[in-house]
């Protein structure tokens, strides 16, 4: 059996591109994949459309810095490689009481941005530390980088009709993340083909028509957007239609074939508390302001706000 010596030369006898997606899957990432920073010509006409047609709903930040969104040079000077990361959020419980309004499976536990974003300064450090010295920064939804696109052009996965990346190992349920690097680094093969075949089931599951064209979202019509990006009140016509969720949606992932891959994640920041699990409809819909702070403190739905809660809450007894 070979010792920790050897194991060690051996590491550092591998190419950088596989010692940082060794380092990635040490730091917890489901997979990482290297893709060359340049345009992104293919999501040009595709986000002006979308864009055009008002898709993007009261998002107009979505409407900003259109060349920085395709090209990341533009974003971080001197960007030569965009290396995308995916971390697990699939839980291994659900909600106890099948009445309760239900909560979408990312907001669990702990907010991503912060979990997500300190595994990536890590995998930063450490290509600083043991590759080579680089410039860099760590993007996690929160600014105008198009996840899926890179994440595809890495070979992590395609963009599945639901318009989420969907892995042919892990399924959907993940998050993505990017560094964007100054250092050169032999990209992955691009994952060019469409492995949903004829399938249909999210579009026909959606409850809301949102996805109105394979990989084409109304967010205007969308749960997810709905419940959160949506801050003025939830239209009435969707009365009835938002079968039960109050923050975020997961049925279009949920329906999905490929989901039958996705197994738990071991990310201790993701775990749920048991209060949380266990509360009643009753108490979902009698939660105060007390108990919403202590239960949420570092949760996605402390981003959103306790009002914004209760308005969802309140559209689901309409």
């Amino acid at each position: 059996m070979p010792n920790d010596f050897s194991l060690e030369k051996r590491s550092f006898d591998l190419p950088p591109e596989d010692r940082i997606k060794e380092e990635a899957q040490r730091l917890g990432f489901l997979d990482c994949g290297i893709a060359k920073a340049e345009f992104l010509e293919e999501e040009k006409e595709g986000l002006a459309q979308w864009l055009k047609g008002g898709m993007h709903g009261g998002m107009l930040y979505m409407e900003n810095h259109f060349e920085k969104r395709l090209d990341p040079r533009e974003l971080v000077e001197n960007s030569r490689s965009v290396i995308s990361v995916l971390l697990n959020y699939f839980p291994s419980q659900s909600q106890a009481d099948p009445e309760a309004p239900v909560l979408s499976k990312y907001a669990y536990g702990l907010d991503y941005h912060f979990v997500l974003k300190d595994r990536l300064n890590q995998l930063l450090a450490y290509i600083n530390d043991e590759i080579a010295p680089v410039s860099g920064r760590a993007f996690v939804d929160s600014a105008p980088v198009l996840d899926r696109a890179w994440a595809r052009k890495a070979g992590l996965g395609w963009v599945g009709k639901n318009s989420n990346l969907i892995s042919h190992k892990h399924g959907s349920f993940f998050f993505i993340g990017e560094l964007l690097v100054d250092l050169e680094l032999k990209p992955d093969q691009p994952e060019n083909k469409d492995h949903c075949g004829t399938c249909t089931r999210c579009i026909d599951a959606c409850p809301a028509g949102a996805i109105v064209a394979p990989r084409v979202i109304d967010a205007r019509r969308c749960i997810s957007y709905l419940t959160i990006e949506n801050r003025g009140e939830i239209p009435s016509r969707f009365s009835g239609k938002l079968k039960n969720r109050f923050f975020g949606c997961d049925i279009c992932q949920d329906v999905c074939p490929w989901n039958r891959k996705a197994t738990p994640h071991n990310i201790e920041e993701f775990a749920p508390s048991a209060e949380l699990m266990q509360m009643s409809n009753d108490e979902w819909f009698h939660l105060d302001r007390n108990t919403f702070n202590r239960l949420f403190k570092k949760s996605p739905l402390k981003r959103a706000g306790y009002k914004l809660i209760i308005r969802n809450l309140n559209f689901l007894q309409k």
